[in-house]
């Protein structure tokens, strides 16, 4: 190995490991084909695109070039009740794929997450992960089966609208997971732990918090960079947006008002831990409850109702004429066939947790969204954008029904809403401004040598 090759392999920059592209289909958007062209060359990569962007026609797309190139199979792995609309975006751009429940192998294989353990990974030649950031949702041996499984295929994508860009182990597990850079190798090249310049901070057990070593800021972004493509808006790639531009998003917020209030207090406060606003929220069911039945029962309009609780899910269902509702307890069939049964009209309104169904699924024949809130922001992401993003033509109303105490909860709610968005745009921005910066090929600048060398 020269020393030129020695000091570009120290740059960590992720190599080529795919190939030309062999097929597009018709029907694809210039931006995703551009997308798509960057998927195959790279071989293991992620993909960072915004809901309604097409990362499902991109995910087949790719998976349809590595079985051409390889001659071996290709599996796509999908949240439950996915798999379907994914055979049915397949006929629609044209590429035949195939759903396997019980470890069947074709061309291009579906397959749920939950499904995964009736698979060998040796039969395949590539597998992408829709809805990746759902991982972190998964026990942790569900997450390690499915890390572990793709590792021993040549050929991976990761796909997601939701990586936290302010998350940077989020971004190490994913490098791990393509079989880059570990996620603490990550971490120790590119960010310092705030935690060890405090003493106090580390008696206390707190979690330790990473930020870039200043010098490390445009590196890490190109390395980031050269496994991964962050789009919000085909804009982002140098595209029109057309299309692609969105209907207005309307958020209502239903202060209510109760008269539950905590045990030896003589009026309402906001709550303030954890423990407080968990027991305003199980004090405030009924009154919550109600005020949602109020804005679904009677519009004759299909309508999406989010919900944390059991106890909150039962009573809606029970206040809600025709609901229907999809519960933990319930088996992963029953989940698929209710889910199936909103998506086609056969049910005006659903009932159900974010964790169970924020993930993956259109439902743009919908656009009426009532939420309960909570701290995780890509939970209220991921809730909302089932129904507003593209494909969508009417504007999107989502109804947050919230008591006097979760004020806390709605505001802190607010501040990571508004921190995603500054992060995804900087994510965007930095990654764009290091495309722009040749790999280096040669280091021929001249230097001037101290005399007394």
């Amino acid at each position: 190995m020269s020393y030129q090759d020695f000091l570009v392999n120290k740059t960590q920059i992720g190599a080529d490991h795919g190939f030309d592209l062999l097929e597009v289909p018709d029907k694809l958007f210039p931006f995703q084909r551009s997308l798509l062209e960057w998927l195959v060359l790279k071989g293991r990569s992620a993909c960072y695109a915004n809901c309604g962007l097409g990362k499902t026609a991109l995910e087949l797309a790719w998976a349809r070039n590595v079985n051409l190139h390889t001659g071996k199979p290709t599996l796509i792995l999908t949240p439950l009740a996915v798999s379907s609309q994914t055979i049915r975006e397949g006929e629609k751009f044209g590429i035949e794929c195939q759903r396997s429940s019980d470890g069947t192998v074709y061309p291009v294989t579906i397959t749920n997450y939950e499904r995964l353990h009736y698979f060998d990974p040796s039969a395949f030649a590539g597998v992408a992960c829709d809805e990746s950031s759902i991982l972190k949702s998964f026990d942790g041996a569900r997450r390690n089966a499915i890390t572990d499984f793709m590792r021993k295929v040549p050929y991976r994508l990761l796909a997601t609208a939701t990586a936290a860009p302010n998350d940077y182990i989020e971004l190490g597990t994913s490098s791990e997971a393509l079989g880059y850079m570990g996620h603490m190798d990550m971490l120790g090249k590119f960010f310092r732990n705030e935690r060890d310049n405090c003493a106090t901070k580390r008696m206390y057990g707190e979690a330790p918090k990473f930020r870039l070593k200043g010098h490390a800021e445009l590196a890490f972004w190109r390395w980031v960079t050269s496994w991964a493509r962050a789009v919000r808006y085909p804009s982002d790639l140098g595209f029109e947006d057309g299309d692609f531009l969105l209907p207005p998003l309307i958020e209502v917020e239903h202060v209510i008002d109760t008269d539950s209030k905590p045990e030896g207090m003589l009026f309402n406060l906001p709550a303030n831990n954890l423990f407080e606003q968990r027991d305003e929220r199980r004090r405030t069911i009924v009154e919550r409850c109600e005020k949602v039945a109020s804005l679904v029962v009677d519009t004759g309009q299909p309508a999406m109702v989010w919900c944390h609780l059991n106890d909150e899910g039962n009573l809606l269902q029970k206040l809600i004429p025709g609901s229907i509702q999809i519960a933990g307890s319930d088996s992963d069939d029953v989940k698929e066939e209710r889910l199936l049964a909103f998506a086609s009209g056969k049910a005006r309104v659903l009932i159900t947790k974010p964790k169970i169904g924020a993930w993956g699924l259109n439902f743009q024949h919908c656009n009426h969204v009532v939420y309960f809130p909570s701290h995780s922001f890509e939970a209220y992401f991921q809730a909302v954008r089932r129904c507003w993003r593209f494909g969508q033509t009417r504007p999107v109303t989502v109804d947050i029904v919230l008591t006097e105490g979760e004020r806390k909860v709605m505001d802190n709610l607010r501040r990571k809403a508004t921190a995603a968005d500054v992060m995804f745009a900087t994510l965007v921005a930095e990654m764009n401004n290091a495309l722009a910066i040749a790999k280096p090929d040669g280091f021929n600048v001249r230097e001037e040598v101290p005399s007394w060398l």
